[in-house]
């Protein structure tokens, strides 16, 4: 490329690159935790002769968003069913055959009754059998629960308003109650994000990987997981971009796109990352990942038409010839964003290398 050209082109590259990143921070920041006011069940079947069964499937099914949560008993017909939010639920019970055994409905709320489910199905009844030992453990359990929906109710408020710092010592306080419950520790991880504190951010998403991959739960479910362990990976990468460090975000962005079912956003932020860092051929591919994992991602479409307007060539004739494709990209750009903050940008681009820009994308919406 000529130097006249490189010159001009630079004008468009510009802004840009500054609005990238930003965006990039923005798009980690805030949403509700995946967490709520929850209930830990525990329970025991019993057969018709009067022993455990074992192998049955207990399954809860939320009446009100047909959310259903599984779990198996042990050899001695004994469960426990972890983060059972509270509401009204059917719960059936399922012989290792997969045959329906029972079916009833039922609240799961604060009461300590709720959090113990005992079936003789040979009575076809739920009776309680527990000893007064039981009792005083499941009303310790229920008053721990008590307080950690309190401290959830303050801290999703804290949230709301933004007050970070509290929000923060609110997650304090709910991890001291329940270590191991790694969930909290992904909150406090964005909390710290939330307030610039980019190495304690870090520090904690690192801590909280380890935690959430490790799960040992006997209903932990594998596809959510990954989806919170790319997220963090995601946030990791925007920590590591405030703190310029570019090859780390790169390498967590990348991370990301591997464990996340929908990679689009992964994708999409290596794709920025590699192009405000002048990474020309690892932006475009990147691009082009994000674009077929989400073909609406209108920017990936206008970094795809920055980076090829940036190789084209001119001839003795001074004759400008853009790559192939990008006149297609950024037309694809206004297409999908045509009140977007990149128009200006792109019509620019446009009529530099001689291409006709469509003034009816807007209508074409309508």
């Amino acid at each position: 490329m000529n130097i006249s050209l490189r010159r001009a082109l630079s004008v468009f590259r510009l802004k840009p690159r500054i609005f990238l990143a930003l965006a990039l921070l923005l798009a980690a920041i805030g949403g509700a935790p995946a967490w709520c006011q929850t209930a830990q069940i525990s329970g025991k079947v019993v057969d018709k002769a009067g022993k455990p069964l074992a192998d049955a499937q207990i399954v809860y099914l939320n009446l009100s968003t047909d959310k259903s949560f599984k779990v198996k008993t042990d050899k001695n017909g004994e469960f426990v069913q972890f983060s059972v939010p509270y509401g009204n639920y059917q719960i059936e019970i399922l012989g290792p055959d997969g045959q329906s055994l029972f079916k009833k409905t039922a609240a799961v709320n604060p009461s300590t009754e709720s959090h113990r489910l005992v079936i003789d199905l040979a009575q076809g009844t739920q009776k309680q059998t527990l000893s007064a030992k039981q009792i005083e453990a499941l009303k310790q359990k229920n008053q721990q629960l008590e307080t950690e929906n309190a401290l959830i109710a303050k801290y999703l408020a804290a949230q709301h308003d933004k007050n970070w710092q509290d929000a923060e010592n609110i997650l304090g306080e709910l991890i001291a109650l329940d270590p191991n419950r790694w969930e909290y520790q992904k909150s406090l991880a964005d909390t710290q994000l939330n307030q610039g504190k980019y190495d304690e951010a870090l520090a904690t998403y690192e801590k909280t990987i380890t935690a959430a991959q490790s799960e040992a739960a006997p209903n932990a479910d594998p596809a959510k997981t990954k989806i919170a362990v790319s997220q963090m990976l995601t946030s990791e990468g925007n920590s590591y971009l405030k703190l310029h460090k570019n090859e780390q975000a790169i390498a967590a962005f990348s991370k990301a796109a591997e464990m996340s079912p929908n990679p689009g956003v992964a994708y999409f932020n290596l794709c920025a990352t590699q192009y405000n860092m002048g990474h020309s051929e690892e932006a475009l591919a990147a691009c082009d990942k994000a674009i077929a994992a989400d073909p609406t991602k209108a920017d990936a479409y206008f970094i795809k038409g920055s980076v090829l307007i940036a190789e084209s060539t001119t001839d003795a004739k001074g004759q400008l010839t853009a790559p192939a494709g990008t006149t297609e990209a950024l037309k694809k750009y206004l297409e999908l964003a045509p009140d977007g903050g990149h128009v200006q940008d792109v019509k620019q681009m446009l009529d530099f290398i001689g291409a006709k820009v469509d003034t009816t994308y807007k209508e074409k919406q309508k």
